[in-house]
């Protein structure tokens, strides 16, 4: 019989409040993995008050001693390391060296949460006025919670919970009922810690148990990943409810290539960055911009490459690029591909109906590219979220930094040069929160904030870095005269 998952609630596994459940499915194999529940706000209810009793205790503990947990945390992160990335590509369907990559990113943040004592501090300023100091302090708020992603099981929920508990709040992840698993792993995991009951807390669910962390008078802030749509959803309905919101939406990340660029350097990268992860990273390039003479040798390099990927099953040491999370979702690539060459674009390599051997049935589409494509193409403007890169020809620099900014999208642009004036000129100029000079993905390091701009990020501070610690707790001051 398949397991049912079950929450984690006040230090206890616990079964959902609702016997409906939804299948996890390899997306391969098409084997069920586990039956994720259909949480309900009386799950949600159970988590928030946990997390609730827990937090004054929690945050009187010293902060030097909640920092100690997460040099544990680390440690036995790294000892089930294999185990995490296997069960990423079990259940999202990535490559095994990806999902490793995505496991060590988790641990960064892990250890970055180890500096909070450092970089929690207030500030003093003696004799503001006669006999009078004033001090800044910073103080956690209560409970927290993210609603977090299919894309990334395990790195998204660290983004947040390690900062959130180091900092003293209390907290609650609800992961994608599409990839829960990695949640139900790491949970095992901080269970070992021995952490105070209820600091942490794991509820399943879909849109319901989401719109009730949402909802829940005792939330104090919602840190979400996920689709431009219901991050603005999120976004608003956080706000109307008087949280703390950082909400990271959806991208349509444009690369520019120059024509003094080093062709197999550049497209080495763009790979990487279009077809990783099977293009279902919010970092994914999604457009080339071929800017003048750039375009016949960039196009031959592209096609050459990607036709050379191999497609195969993640846990296949040999396979290059794995599946899309769904059948669903291939339908819906696979319709925007169709939908893009109605529009006007050409077939340069058709990734369709790709089949592997063994896997007949799993969700593949293999590497894609589309030429001829204008900026007006729904397929140019729209996230298509798989392996589908789209080429547009541009004259010159300008024209590419406009084709850019057009974007109502602004998480990720790319520029391949060996121009300091050019390299300079796109990151002044162009109009997105994450910008790499001669980087394919422009993937922020723990120890800073992941930008976002435009329909890609509703609010004000980011996950990661300094913006987590300000996100994370509020400055109380303090005005003292001793009489």
């Amino acid at each position: 019989m398949t397991k049912v998952l079950k929450n984690y609630v006040g230090g206890a596994w616990i079964a959902s409040d609702s016997a409906a459940t939804t299948p996890v499915v390899n997306p391969a194999t098409c084997e069920t993995l586990a039956q994720v529940p259909e949480g309900t706000r009386s799950d949600v209810d159970k988590a928030v008050a946990a997390a609730k009793a827990a937090f004054n205790d929690w945050r009187s503990t010293p902060v030097m001693s909640r920092a100690q947990y997460m040099y544990r945390l680390k440690t036995l992160l790294e000892e089930h390391f294999e185990e995490f990335a296997k069960m990423v590509v079990e259940e999202n369907g990535k490559t095994r060296d990806e999902a490793r990559g995505e496991v060590r990113r988790g641990i960064e943040n892990v250890d970055y949460a180890t500096h909070v004592p450092s970089l929690i501090r207030g500030y003093k300023l003696e004799d503001v006025s006669s006999g009078i100091d004033e001090t800044a302090e910073r103080q956690p708020l209560g409970v927290f919670a993210a609603i977090t992603p299919f894309n990334f099981p395990f790195m998204v929920p660290l983004w947040f919970l390690p900062m959130a508990i180091t900092t003293g709040n209390t907290f609650v992840v609800k992961p994608s009922p599409q990839t829960p698993i990695s949640m139900d792993l790491l949970f095992h995991v901080l269970e070992e810690l021995d952490l105070p009951e209820g600091v942490v807390n794991l509820v399943h669910g879909g849109k319901e148990a989401s719109m009730a962390v949402m909802e829940h008078p005792d939330v104090r802030g919602v840190s979400f990943v996920g689709s431009t749509p219901v991050a603005k959803i999120v976004y608003e309905t956080c706000a109307k409810h008087g949280k703390r919101v950082q909400a990271q939406g959806g991208a349509k990340n444009y690369i520019a290539v120059m024509p003094d660029a080093n062709m197999a350097a550049s497209v080495a990268n763009i790979m990487g960055s279009a077809f990783g992860g099977a293009g279902q990273r919010c970092l994914a390039g999604s457009v080339v911009v071929a800017v003048g003479d750039a375009y016949e040798p960039l196009k031959a390099e592209l096609i050459k490459r990607a036709s050379g990927l191999r497609v195969g099953y993640g846990l296949e040491e040999t396979s290059q690029m794995g599946t899309v999370i769904s059948g669903a979702a291939r339908a819906r690539i696979e319709k925007m591909i169709a939908d893009g060459l109605t529009e006007g674009a050409q077939i340069a390599l058709d990734g369709r109906g790709v089949k592997v051997d063994g896997f007949e049935q799993g969700s593949f589409v293999g590497p894609t590219i589309l030429d001829g494509v204008e900026p007006d193409m729904n397929i140019a403007r729209e996230e298509v979220f798989g392996p589908v890169l789209s080429i547009m020809r541009v004259p010159d620099f300008d024209a590419a930094v406009e084709v850019i900014n057009r974007s109502h999208y602004g998480n990720a642009a790319s520029i391949f040069t060996s121009s300091g004036k050019f390299a300079r000129e796109f990151k002044y100029r162009v109009q997105a929160g994450n910008i790499g000079i001669n980087v394919g993905v422009a993937a922020a390091t723990a120890s800073f904030p992941f930008g976002g701009q435009k329909d890609s990020f509703f609010g004000d501070l980011h996950g990661q870095g300094p913006d987590s610690i300000d996100f994370f707790t509020d400055r109380k001051i303090v005005i003292e005269r001793w009489l």
